[in-house]
C-alpha cells in the first residue's frame, strides 16, 4: 500500500517517474510518422540513457532489495509471493527491452515491429512500477534497515559512475520545483552545487532525441 514509509523512498520514486516520462516520449517516437523511428532511437542518445538506466535500476534492485529479503520472509507466504512477484516482473521486463533494441537495431525490417515491442514494454514497465509503489515499497520498508536500504542507493551510484553528472539532471527532467528541491536537499553540499552551477545547463545543451543525420 501507498503511504508514509520510515525509509526515504524519495530516490525510488523519483526514478519511477523518469523512467514513466522517457516511456511517454519513447512511444511518441514508435508512432510518429515521417522520419523512420528506429532510426531516431537508434541515433538517440535519450534511448541509450533509458535503457542504461533502467538495466543499472532493475539489476541493483535485484541483488541489493528482492535478494536479500527472502530469508527475512520465511513463514511468510503472502509476503513471499509478494516478492517472487517482483521479481517475476524484473525477469519480464528484460527481454522486452531487449526485443525493442532488437527492433532498432535491426535497419530493414526492425520498423515492422518496433511499434509493437515498445508498446509491450511500456505496458510491463508501468505496470511493475505501479505494483511496486502500490505493494513493492511497503514490503521493503518494513522488512529492510536503514543501512540496507543506503547500500541499494550507494551501489546504485557506483554503477552509473563517472555519469553522474547527466544522470541527476536527467532524473529531474520535468519534475516540479517542489519535488527537484526535495531532491537536491538529499545530495551533499557540492552534488547540489554541481547540479545547479553546471550539470543542469550542460544537460539542458543536449537533444536527447534528435535524429542524427546519419545512422
Amino acid at each position: 500500500m501507498r503511504g508514509e514509509y520510515d525509509l526515504d523512498m524519495t530516490m525510488m520514486l523519483t526514478i519511477h517517474g523518469a523512467f514513466r516520462r522517457e516511456l511517454e516520449r519513447i512511444e511518441r517516437i514508435a508512432a510518429g510518422g515521417g522520419d523512420d523511428p528506429g532510426r531516431v532511437l537508434r541515433a538517440a542518445l535519450g534511448w541509450r540513457m533509458f535503457a542504461r538506466y533502467l538495466h543499472i535500476h532493475h539489476t541493483t534492485e535485484d541483488e541489493t532489495v528482492w535478494g536479500v529479503m527472502p530469508a527475512r520472509l520465511a513463514g511468510r507466504p503472502d509476503e513471499l509471493a509478494l516478492l517472487e512477484a517482483m521479481e517475476a516482473e524484473h525477469a519480464a521486463i528484460d527481454p522486452l527491452l531487449a526485443a525493442v533494441e532488437a527492433a532498432v537495431a535491426d535497419r530493414e525490417r526492425g520498423h515492422e515491429r518496433l511499434g509493437g515491442a515498445v508498446e509491450a514494454l511500456a505496458a510491463s514497465l508501468r505496470g511493475h512500477l505501479e505494483h511496486e509503489e502500490a505493494e513493492g515499497l511497503a514490503l521493503v520498508d518494513a522488512t529492510l534497515s536503514g543501512e540496507e536500504w543506503s547500500r541499494f542507493a550507494a551501489v546504485h551510484m557506483q554503477r552509473v559512475g563517472a555519469e553522474i553528472d547527466v544522470y541527476f539532471p536527467w532524473l529531474l527532467d520535468g519534475q516540479s520545483a517542489e519535488w527537484t528541491e526535495r531532491v537536491l536537499s538529499r545530495l551533499p553540499a557540492f552534488g547540489r552545487a554541481n547540479y545547479e552551477g553546471a550539470w543542469r545547463a550542460a544537460y539542458e545543451r543536449l537533444d536527447l532525441w534528435a535524429p542524427a543525420v546519419t545512422s
